[in-house]
């Protein structure tokens, strides 16, 4: 059982609140209660957040703990509150701060030294201000050593994303960003925003075709390939899928390509050139378009910042 504990003062941001859910997803995968999450405030007892709602929690005990988080506040963290994360590593093996939360980890000095990042508004007064941080502003989250960073609030699910991939493993990961709609690991910085969501049909026959093109990714795959899986004319498929997707054959074909070629980059050592040709975009420079297209940077980049996010104790990969 690994015990996470949740920071919360007043003010506090509920969307802050979004990272607990990838612990508890993770242990619907699990099917065993792997996190016991808790919510510790200085006395206990309903604490206010920003929306107005209030949320129960536990008084600081300074009790062991696999991981304590420090969310975000309008509001400046109380001195009490700064001294209790300052005492944080003596019974806290792991510490994080997403988003506004790293201004807290600063005050207490747990920065000092470190590489860190924070939402991008206020990145450089953090940097203007304790100058002992090295801050990164287009970073989705930073892991050093110990102490995890992470830019807005749902960056924080990221970075907790990768919390549980470093405790539980990959698949383990992917099982719960599947659930949650996101990306298992989000490339770039604070600058790209966009995610490629999951395609989900509503009809048994479209889910036919798109576990038929994920199985044979090396196949042409023509839209009369498609309609032959889903017993229907090329025309009626193709206005039946782009109903039931939201996307054209031919792009929902890439992006479950796109999606191969990621997944095969940052699980092997596999060349771009092998990769390519095993998710069926046939050469490297027709799969380096797509990936230009869709995530605005070519497949070797995308490679070093996954394995930079797998291996958080590396200086940038």
């Amino acid at each position: 059982m690994r015990k996470v504990g949740f920071i919360l003062h007043p003010g506090y941001s509920p969307m802050s609140l979004a990272v607990a859910t990838v612990f508890e997803i993770a242990n619907l995968q699990a099917g065993e209660a792997v996190y016991d999450v808790q919510m510790l405030s200085e006395t206990g007892g309903p604490v206010r957040t920003s929306v107005g709602f209030e949320v129960m929690t536990t008084p600081f005990s300074g009790e062991p703990l696999d991981l304590l988080v420090v969310g975000g506040s309008m509001e400046d963290a109380t001195p009490e509150v700064v001294d209790f994360v300052r005492m944080a590593p003596k019974f806290a093996r792991r510490i994080a701060a997403p988003c506004i939360g790293a201004l807290v980890l600063a005050e207490a000095g747990l920065l000092d030294g470190r590489r860190a990042t924070t939402h991008w508004m206020y990145a450089r007064g953090m940097a203007e201000r304790y100058p002992r941080i090295k801050v990164e502003e287009d970073r989705i989250f930073i892991a050093d050593g110990p102490i995890w960073t992470s830019a807005g609030m749902t960056a924080g699910i990221d970075l907790a994303l990768a919390l549980v991939e470093e405790d539980l493993g990959m698949e383990a990961t992917r099982f719960v960003a599947r659930k949650l709609v996101v990306y298992h690991r989000r490339s770039g910085g604070q600058s790209q925003f966009s995610t490629l969501l999951e395609l989900e049909p509503k009809s048994d026959r479209m889910q036919a075709v798109l576990t038929f093109a994920r199985r044979n990714l090396t196949s042409r795959l023509s839209v009369e390939d498609l309609a032959e899986v889903a017993h229907l004319s090329p025309r009626q498929f193709s206005r039946a899928f782009q109903t039931e997707t939201g996307q054209s054959p031919a792009k929902a074909i890439e992006h479950l390509r796109l999606e191969a070629a990621r997944t095969l980059m940052e699980d092997s050592n596999h060349s771009i050139d092998v990769v390519a040709q095993q998710t069926g975009f046939a050469d490297r420079d027709r799969m380096r378009r797509a990936f230009l297209r869709t995530f605005g940077q070519p497949p070797n980049v995308i490679r070093r910042a996954a394995r930079g996010a797998v291996a958080p104790d590396l200086v940038d990969a």
